[in-house]
């Protein structure tokens, strides 16, 4: 039996499990809009998600990707990068898999902030499409706080645990509730991330600006950790006074992109 009829075949399987335990819904409902046995689905944000079974020798040199993981997920994404790296950071506590490598590049389709590029290892291809169906079903969840406009966006997340995926792209403590703030234009960023700091007591894990830390994009993003309830409690803060500074740019309704969940 070639190599590709296999990968066909332990593809479907894994993809009917899935989806009648219900746990990947987006990925399972778009699998059948692409014959490609590396489509795994999509989701907010102009986000795919993609699995490679056994990558090409060559390339898996020059990625600099460890030998043991011949399968890796990709996720990628126009728009967001916060949800689909929290979104990451829950597929790696749920399957058996790593974070291998975490870009962030300028796109926001042509707005003020990132796109994102995240790369799963894993040294089975069941675990990597896994990893990805996870990823592409929390991307929804993690889009609830995510409010736009013509005139720029804020983003807002929490997690009461990290894990290795927002460690390596935040330097958050694994284990420790973990919260972020991201305000475009920048001005907005640097007073929400203040309110963030003085609402309650929490430790500031770190700070990136148009010049420093991020892809030049015109935002600024303050990262914290501490007790659950006051990390909450300092999202929630600056979520108020983050919507209704940009509401003074823009007259329209900020709503959530989907639905809020903090």
């Amino acid at each position: 039996m070639s190599q590709n009829l296999v990968e066909q075949i332990v593809s479907e399987v894994i993809r009917k499990q899935s989806s009648s335990l219900g746990t990947a819904q987006v990925a399972s409902s778009n699998y059948s809009e692409c014959g490609l046995t590396e489509y795994v689905g999509t989701a907010t944000g102009h986000t795919i998600g993609l699995v490679i079974a056994n990558v090409d020798s060559q390339l898996h040199e020059l990625m600099g990707i460890d030998k043991k993981y011949r399968s890796i997920g990709v996720l990628g994404a126009r728009t967001g990068a916060g949800p689909q790296i929290f979104a990451a950071d829950e597929a790696v506590k749920a399957t058996n898999s790593e974070i291998l490598k975490i870009e962030l590049p300028r796109d926001t389709e042509g707005g003020g902030g990132h796109g994102s590029l995240i790369i799963f290892g894993a040294e089975d291809v069941s675990d990597a499409r896994r990893a990805i169906e996870v990823s592409l079903n929390e991307v929804e969840r993690t889009m609830g706080d995510v409010y736009g406009s013509a005139a720029g966006h804020l983003e807002f997340q929490y997690t009461a645990r990290a894990s290795s995926a927002l460690n390596q792209a935040f330097g958050a403590p694994i284990g420790k509730s973990f919260g972020m703030t991201v305000g475009c234009p920048a001005a907005i960023g640097v007073v929400i991330a203040d309110v963030a700091a003085k609402s309650a007591v929490v430790e500031a894990v770190g700070y990136s600006s148009p010049g420093h830390g991020t892809s030049y994009s015109n935002e600024v993003i303050f990262t914290f950790s501490g007790d659950s309830g006051a990390v909450r409690q300092a999202v929630i803060a600056a979520r108020e006074v983050g919507l209704n500074l940009l509401s003074t740019l823009d007259p329209s309704v900020l709503k959530s992109t989907t639905t809020p969940y903090i």
